[in-house]
């Protein structure tokens, strides 16, 4: 085997080439994913990528009865998406018999850039400046799958023999919640380990927080506001609510501590009321978000908390008792941690320290991602490394280290040396 540090200084440049063709690939969700998406080119370019380089490849489309599964049975899944023209592809590289598997799952959608004339560059016409590739999904999440992928190719152009098969999911509507990973789950992916590709910052992700979205609704009794005694506000009566959620979220505070997690939160995020100055509100809803720690609280906890609250408000006013608040859950995703002692953290901070010549620097998440998925529902030891940062996901003139991707690069071949022998 040759020494992968040459190896990688002789073909860098044929590395970033790989990133850049996939990143002007214009693969966006719409409407959140709720609408489609266009990850079809994306995916196909990739399936011609990986056939070219020797892998058994698989197409799996996303199906709404997979996704409904997946709902009822771990309250995970994003109901009713258009899935036309999206689906997930697997390639499997064969290694020796005997070796472990290892995954690394990545997403190929991207949010939109409506806003392109903002851009210094085209958002779909990867530039290189200063020692950065601005475009749309470098960061989030490209420049972590073309990684994960160019690390097999590193290998290769080191004539290194792979001593277990590693395998690469690449999943649609990621954005829109998770439903690729969940597809590919459903139909019975999994690895003996699990590298989910996000950018990390140049550091190891090991815990996320759960979260659960709300929209609570009042009715109330409009009239004209000169004669205010005669109707009742729903803005009032949600106000009364968020109060008193607004202490539950104070006793969380007192109650849970991480040792890589801010505390749990309740955030109201939008609310919608009434229809003039001068009339009483007959209506109003706010939405919140619930974000809550893993394995220390659970998804079913936090409903029923919140629910609670809700109740307990209604039940002690006299209009509400009455006209009860309609509470409806739209998306939730549960928290995700893994031990720092199990024997991959200890691999993977190995194979860092072979690439880097450091220690890996350790962290929690307030953002959810995949990795859930694949710790959660398939049981597979997971950990989210990945080139990339998460100040530049989703912003204008996106960008990502050509450095930090190359160094990925060479941590996942190594990774990919020290777990699967």
């Amino acid at each position: 085997m040759k020494d992968l540090n040459q190896v990688l200084t002789q073909n860098k440049e044929k590395y970033i080439e790989e990133l850049k063709k996939l990143v002007a690939i214009d693969t966006h969700d719409l409407g959140q994913g709720i609408a489609g998406g266009l990850e079809k080119k994306g995916q196909d370019h990739l399936i011609a990528l990986f056939e070219k380089m020797g892998a058994e490849v698989k197409t799996d489309p996303i199906k709404e009865e997979d996704i409904v599964r997946c709902h009822t049975l771990y309250q995970e899944g994003n109901l009713g998406h258009n899935q036309e023209n999206r689906y997930n592809v697997y390639a499997r590289f064969k290694g020796n018999t005997g070796g472990k598997n290892l995954m690394f799952n990545g997403h190929i959608d991207v949010m939109p850039a409506d806003e392109a004339d903002e851009w210094t560059y085209p958002p779909f016409s990867p530039t290189i400046a200063d020692g950065k590739m601005y475009g749309r999904g470098t960061a989030d999440m490209k420049g972590g799958l073309m990684a994960a992928v160019m690390a097999v190719q590193l290998l290769k152009d080191a004539e290194a023999e792979l001593p277990g098969d590693v395998l690469i999911t690449s999943v649609c509507d990621e954005e829109g919640g998770g439903n690729g990973s969940m597809q590919a789950i459903m139909s019975g992916e999994k690895a003996d380990g699990v590298v989910v590709c996000e950018g990390t910052s140049d550091e190891l992700i090991l815990a996320h927080m759960g979260f659960v979205f709300f929209r609570v609704e009042f009715e109330g009794k409009a009239c004209h506001s000169g004669g205010k005694r005669n109707g009742v506000s729903a803005i009032d009566k949600a106000i009364k609510v968020i109060e008193a959620l607004n202490e539950k979220e104070h006793e969380w505070l007192l109650t849970y501590k991480h040792p890589l997690l801010p505390s749990p939160n309740l955030n109201i995020g939008v609310i919608h009321g009434g229809s003039a100055g001068s009339t009483v509100s007959g209506d109003c809803l706010f939405e919140a978000c619930v974000h809550y720690l893993p394995n220390q609280m659970s998804y079913n906890q936090v409903v029923k908390e919140f629910t609670d609250v809700v109740n307990r408000v209604a039940k002690a006013d006299t209009w509400l008792e009455q006209h009860l608040p309609k509470i409806t859950i739209y998306q939730a995703g549960g928290g995700f941690e893994m031990e720092e002692n199990h024997d991959f953290v200890q691999i993977f901070k190995r194979a860092y320290q072979a690439a880097k010549g450091k220690e890996v620097k350790i962290v929690g998440s307030p953002a959810g991602c995949d990795s859930r998925l694949w710790c959660n529902i398939a049981k597979c030891p997971t950990i989210q490394f990945g080139p990339g940062n998460l100040a530049q996901c989703h912003g204008i003139d996106e960008w990502i280290s050509i450095d930090a991707y190359l160094e990925s690069i060479l941590i996942y071949a190594e990774l990919i040396l020290d777990f699967c022998k």
